[in-house]
Formats: structure tokens, sequence, C-alpha cells
């Protein structure tokens, strides 16, 4: 559990999966340990994986119920980043109507801070970048749209006199015939897919983008890395001084049909993001 100390206030963002809570709790709670400690921000702004919605980026001005209550979205900041990105966030009113990366960091925000101090929340689904990026290679930032909100993003954060954390909301790979592969998971493939995943972290732990979407390209994504467009968009937007591994777990089902595998990271220091 998280110790009960004043915050120091030099988390920037962290990395969290959105795996169920039976198989990624621990990773969970080594995430949400270091963000109670080292934030002192009251909002916190989530960009998380988009599994449903074509839109590339999907934003909600809906609070956000839980069975913990109420989470007020920010709208002043809502307000902000539509000003600098422009039209287009609020496409697909139902995006997040079934989706579950944004609830599920939530609720541990909820049940962290109640009693504390209130708290808000952002939500920001960003959808897949595989057609224009992965397939040709081409550096997301360069891409018109992806370019935009990375800028958005920085100058909101510039205009705000207030401390924000930033959430990660991404897992990692996803392999096995459940999510399309041949045949069982062999021990090889595993193997293999667990230094894929450490060399992803090391690129986001040395806040290079350029790096972590290398490896993404040179496979082409034949892992699924769910957790790519979040972690990219967020990494080029605040380009924090450094990050660090919490906790890596790699789930494997028990007949071999799938795997998922997940981390927690932090990102302290601001970098360009002052």
């Amino acid at each position: 559990m998280p110790r009960d100390v004043e915050p120091d206030g030099r988390l920037t963002a962290a990395l969290l999966p959105h795996i169920d809570y039976d198989r990624g709790g621990v990773s969970y709670v080594w995430g949400f340990k270091e963000v109670f400690e080292h934030t002192n921000a009251s909002l916190f702004v989530i960009i998380a994986t988009s599994h449903y919605s074509h839109e590339r980026f999907t934003l909600t001005r809906q609070d956000f119920k839980t069975p913990l209550g109420l989470v007020s979205t920010d709208q002043d900041y809502i307000d902000r980043l539509v000003a600098a990105f422009g039209d287009g966030l609020f496409n697909d009113p139902f995006a997040h109507v079934p989706e579950h990366s944004i609830e599920l960091e939530v609720i541990f925000l909820q049940y962290l801070y109640a009693g504390r101090r209130p708290i808000r929340i952002v939500p920001l689904l960003v959808g897949s970048f595989d057609d224009d990026c992965v397939q040709t290679g081409r550096n997301p930032t360069t891409v018109e749209d992806i370019g935009r909100m990375v800028e958005a993003l920085r100058d909101v954060g510039r205009q705000l006199k207030e401390p924000v954390c930033y959430i990660i909301s991404g897992d990692l790979a996803h392999l096995g015939p459940k999510f399309g592969d041949d045949g069982p998971l062999t021990r090889s493939f595993l193997e293999h897919s667990r230094t894929q995943d450490h060399a992803l972290i090391r690129a986001a732990e040395a806040v290079s983008p350029a790096d972590y979407f290398r490896v993404i390209v040179e496979e082409q994504d034949r892992r699924r890395i769910c957790g790519f467009p979040p972690t990219i968009t967020l990494l080029e937007a605040i380009r924090p001084e450094r990050g660090r591994l919490l906790h890596y777990d790699q789930f494997v089902g028990p007949d071999g049909h799938e795997s998922v595998s997940f981390a927690s990271m932090a990102f302290y220091g601001d970098g360009e993001h002052r």
C-alpha cells in the first residue's frame, strides 16, 4: 500500500495497465503507489487505448460514475484542448460507452484520494496508428492529426497554473490464437516477446519515442501493443526527463490460447513541458 506521506511532486506521468484486476493487480498497485506518493496533482489526464472506436482521438464531457461514486470531468481543460486541437474530438459520442481503459484507472484514483482531496479527470481515448504509421514507418508526429494533438497537449499544459498528472492506460503484447496467432503459444515465442517488451520499456525509460516506435515498426506490431498510440502521444507531448520501470508481468493462459503482457512505469521531471 502507498505510504501516507506528503507528495513531493516529482512524478509527471505514469504508465499503467488496463488488464483485469485479477491478472494485473500487482502491477496496478506498484504504479498507483508511485502516483500517490509522488504527485500533488488533483487533475489527472488519462490518455487511454481506444479499443472500439475508429476515431483517432475521442474526448467526452461526461462525468464518470463507478461503484465508488462520481468523478468530475474537467471542463476547463477540455475547452482548452478543443481550442488548441480543433474540431473532431467528439465525432464518436458512444466511444466511451463500452470502453474499459479509462474506468479501470478511475476506480484506483477514487479509492486513493477519497477523503483526501477532490480530483478531476480528462478522459482522452487514442485509436490506432497502424495504417499511416506502422505500415509505412512514418514518424507519428509527422502525421497531421497526431502532431496536432501532441502540440495541443503541450500548449494546454503550459497554460495551466496547477500541477497535472498524466496517466497512460495501455497494456503491452497480445498473443495467441485468441488474438489471431496460429497454434498454441510456445515457450520460445513468449521469451522473445518478453525480450521485445523490455526493448520497448528501455526506450520509454530513456524517453525516446523514436526508439520505441522503431521496435514497433521492425516487428510490424505483430505482437499487438495496444498501449503504443497513447504512450507515443504522451511521451512526445510532455517529454519527461526520465522514466523508470516499476513492475512487469506476462500473463499466460493455462491452455496456451492467450497471453497479455503489461507494465507499470513512472516518469519524472517535466523536460520541455514547463
